[in-house]
């Protein structure tokens, strides 16, 4: 019997149209251009208005529409949609049962994962077993968060840091030598103290208190952080490299998690890969939490080639982290040129810049 794998099929984003840039997060808080880019590397990051639309399964709704339209699947073929995200819409019901309604996916179930920023690394895993297993053809995985809505804009040390968008991709049944390879995820519980919301769950649930104390927003210690995503995302890339035969010469891309740009070039250094070959979109999308994988495929989809070789890896609260050997499943440059994404059309940027930034020509 033909070994079943699961590849990736096609891949869809969304990002809002308001950009906050770096002179305007000076006037909000005390920081300034230079600050954020020395120590974290972000230009741009995108926020979702209210007056635009309104949590995360908005973003992933756009994101999973242009997927469908790009791909021209059958709606009805779709099995199961999985949502990876730390910021639902509600805590009942599942940002997926949201998604899938708001697209009327009739055949298919879906549910909601929380492993903050390794999320979507966790997601791809899950995914690729249920096609593996031989029980699903067809499942759409998404990523993303509304950032903005867990961002205190009175502390200077993490809001430059988010932003908010969703990507997904497609996820089908093959008996090619493509899709994912491998994973290797860990989490040990020890990173409460340094990387939490305090506020809003069963253990400390709102109030007055609460809400006075500000305890609704992300909590960050960013140098514990800092230290343990360089170490962690570096083991991981390397495990998985070992145990695959990868190295600088045969891996096409890495795809780190964008938390910050020094994280993503000691990732690069640690296994001798030339930064050329690490996808980083940080500047301009800064950390949109489960949604920084998958908006990197989005963006660089022009240039991935089938067979190429590549490397997810992220670090996220709990902590939650690892690495995963994807083998790339088509070109993407005839698929981008196809159907060019939503970002131009919102008026952020046109459509040569747009393309000229995906490598599309």
């Amino acid at each position: 019997m033909e070994r079943i794998n699961a590849v990736i099929t096609g891949v869809g984003g969304y990002v809002p149209n308001y950009i906050l840039d770096n002179e305007e997060m000076s006037r909000i808080v005390d920081t300034s251009d230079e600050w954020i880019m020395e120590r974290i590397g972000v230009k741009t990051r995108h926020i979702l208005k209210p007056e635009q639309g309104s949590g995360t399964s908005y973003l992933m709704t756009r994101a999973v529409k242009q997927l469908l339209e790009k791909t021209q699947v059958d709606p009805d073929s779709i099995e199961a949609v999985i949502c990876a995200t730390t910021t639902p819409d509600y805590h009942f019901p599942s940002t997926a049962s949201l998604v899938i309604g708001n697209l009327g996916l009739k055949n298919a179930y879906g549910f909601d994962m929380e492993a903050a920023c390794a999320g979507f690394l966790y997601a791809l895993e899950q995914g690729a077993s249920l096609i593996t297993s031989g029980r699903h053809k067809r499942i759409i995985l998404c990523g993303g968060d509304h950032m903005s809505s867990m961002t205190n804009y009175q502390d200077r040390n993490t809001c430059p840091i988010f932003g908010d968008g969703a990507a997904c991709v497609l996820m089908e049944a093959t008996t090619e030598e493509l899709g994912l390879m491998d994973s290797y995820l860990r989490v040990d519980g020890t990173g409460y103290e340094h990387l939490h919301m305090a506020a809003g769950g069963s253990a400390q649930m709102p109030s007055h208190e609460s809400v006075d104390q500000r305890l609704h927003f992300v909590y960050q210690e960013g140098r514990t952080v800092f230290k343990n995503a360089v170490t962690k995302m570096s083991d991981a890339v390397e495990t998985i490299a070992k145990r695959n035969g990868l190295d600088k010469d045969n891996i096409a891309w890495v795809v780190p998690h964008q938390a910050n740009i020094r994280i993503e070039t000691a990732v690069a250094r640690r296994i001798g890969l030339d930064e050329s070959k690490v996808m980083i979109n940080v500047d301009h999308m800064a950390n949109t939490s489960g949604g920084t994988l998958p908006l990197c495929l989005w963006e660089y989809e022009p240039q991935l080639k089938k067979g190429d070789k590549l490397i997810f890896t992220a670090f996220g609260a709990g902590f939650s982290w690892g690495a995963s050997y994807l083998i790339w499943g088509y070109d993407g440059a005839a698929e981008a040129a196809k159907s060019p994404a939503e970002f131009y059309k919102e008026g952020t940027i046109s459509r040569e810049e747009w393309n000229e930034k995906r490598g599309v020509h």
